[in-house]
């Protein structure tokens, strides 16, 4: 029996800045969103390019099975711009998860996603039970690696040449920030 999504309860906000679960009614809006180059160029390439209806179909379906939810469509002034997900790990390394997102490109550079960082974080820290939260930023993805800063994430390392994206071999930046600076 598959587990519903209260979408009340999993709703994150700070009054303008939203997070909450996705429904499947944001596959279409997901698709506009996520088909672009300039997007694409910036995540890993599980996330494909073109983007369709189809894959944005899959993605929700799967994202919808984790309850309590570990992705959430992020609403600026009450318009869905873009997605964030905490990836909790297991074995060793389960009491820390990995970020991820992405913002619409007509809201970049707009404020929207450090907000959307830190709601994610806290909601991690608090129900997740997380202790650590990382990622891995592009080098050449300079914007990402600001909004992390100003939530609060330390660069730990740089992984030289040890991604391969659209044919470019570039360096990866780890970030990471605990539960105790979050």
């Amino acid at each position: 029996m598959k587990s519903e999504i209260s979408p009340d309860r999993y709703r994150l906000t700070d009054g303008e800045v939203t997070l909450r679960p996705f429904v499947p009614g944001d596959k279409r809006r997901l698709a506009e969103l996520g088909n672009n180059v300039n997007i694409f160029r910036n995540l890993r390439d599980g996330f494909p390019h073109p983007y369709t209806v189809a894959d944005a179909e899959r993605f929700i379906a799967m994202v919808m099975e984790h309850v309590p939810p570990h992705a959430f469509a992020i609403e600026f002034q009450g318009e869905y711009v873009g997605n964030i997900g905490i990836h909790p790990k297991g074995d060793i390394y389960r009491l820390g998860a990995e970020i991820g997102y992405f913002l619409g490109e007509p809201w970049w550079h707009k404020g929207i996603m450090p907000r959307a960082v830190r709601l994610a974080c806290a909601y991690a820290f608090r129900e997740l039970g997380i202790i650590r939260i990382d990622t891995g930023v592009f080098d050449y993805n300079v914007a990402s690696q600001r909004v992390l800063e100003k939530c609060g994430f330390v660069k730990e390392g740089i992984f030289r040449k040890s991604v391969i994206k659209m044919g470019q071999i570039c360096d990866e930046v780890r970030y990471a920030l605990l539960k105790e600076n979050g």
